[in-house]
């Protein structure tokens, strides 16, 4: 008999909170970038605007919707993809094809988005909030406060705005993650060199997201998903300025084609510790907190 351990469904939204409050700094940089209208500052320069004109703990405003938006978002992706998963490789078929892999990623993906953008808004505008003159500045209190606020003032309706961006990029983004991680996990322990480590899982993870930064090998690329960011956070940062969606489109079109990349740079550097993070921390969470299977 053999003693082995599966996550627990809320196990990737508490991995995902632990790497975020890491990389809640190059979030909300990115998050300023995206909303420039013109190009004024890049990265290191808005960065240095941020601390300069509200000090080092300016680099973690809405930290509470961040982590509320990895408790909605990443911790239903990862429900849905862990449980449908072990489900299905209970039985004596072995590990899932690669292709039902990213066709579960892809779908938990995009539940996942959907649930997690009331927080994703109130996350984009609490990140925002600084750079706005103090007339305008929405001051939410915290996350709870924020998804209230919008409820009342603007109506449910408005907390889905950029829920369709939202949610094709957390497609993307999870089969680019989740599934490229299972099989570079699944690929590195059958070579029987490496054990079920603390290495391996770092050594996966940079796998998946190496794949994930690079459209030439099919994968859920920055590069490719950085449009479709930028939309989600104009719509949801927006106080009424776009009518949808396309309108949305065309105006960031007037700005120019590099008007879609804004914010590329810290998006890009923020994957790599966030996705190996989260699954370090995934990995140990359910070596020391899993539940015990013997088969």
């Amino acid at each position: 008999m053999t003693e082995k351990r599966m996550s627990r469904w809320y196990f990737g939204g508490l991995a995902s909170c632990g790497a975020a409050c890491c990389t809640h700094p190059l979030d909300l940089i990115k998050v300023h970038l995206q909303t420039q209208q013109e190009v004024k500052m890049r990265m290191v320069g808005m960065a240095m605007h941020v601390v300069r004109n509200d000090g080092v703990l300016a680099l973690y405003n809405g930290l509470s919707a961040s982590l509320c938006r990895q408790m909605s978002y990443s911790l239903t992706r990862f429900a849905i993809y862990e449980t449908v998963r072990d489900m299905l490789g209970s039985g004596n078929q072995g590990p899932m094809p690669f292709y039902q892999k990213v066709l579960l990623g892809a779908f938990g993906g995009f539940t996942g988005g959907f649930i997690g953008t009331p927080a994703d808004m109130v996350n984009v505008r609490m990140q925002n909030d600084m750079k706005l003159p103090p007339e305008l500045r929405r001051n939410y209190k915290h996350a709870l406060d924020g998804l209230f606020r919008v409820w009342r003032e603007e109506g449910t309706r408005k907390l889905f705005s950029g829920a369709t961006m939202a949610s094709s990029r957390g497609a993307l983004v999870t089969v680019g993650q989740l599934a490229c991680y299972d099989q570079a996990k699944q690929l590195v322990l059958s070579t029987g060199i490496l054990g079920d480590n603390i290495f391996t899982h770092f050594l996966s993870s940079f796998i998946a997201v190496s794949n994930s930064l690079s459209p030439l090998q099919g994968g859920c690329a920055t590069f490719l998903c950085q449009p479709l960011d930028v939309m989600k956070t104009r719509l949801m940062n927006s106080k009424g300025e776009y009518r949808g969606v396309v309108h949305c489109l065309t105006e960031t079109a007037k700005l120019g084609p590099l008007a879609f990349y804004k914010g590329l740079v810290p998006a890009g550097i923020r994957l790599i510790p966030h996705t190996v993070l989260t699954f370090v921390f995934l990995e140990q969470l359910k070596k020391y907190f899993g539940i015990i299977v013997i088969s």
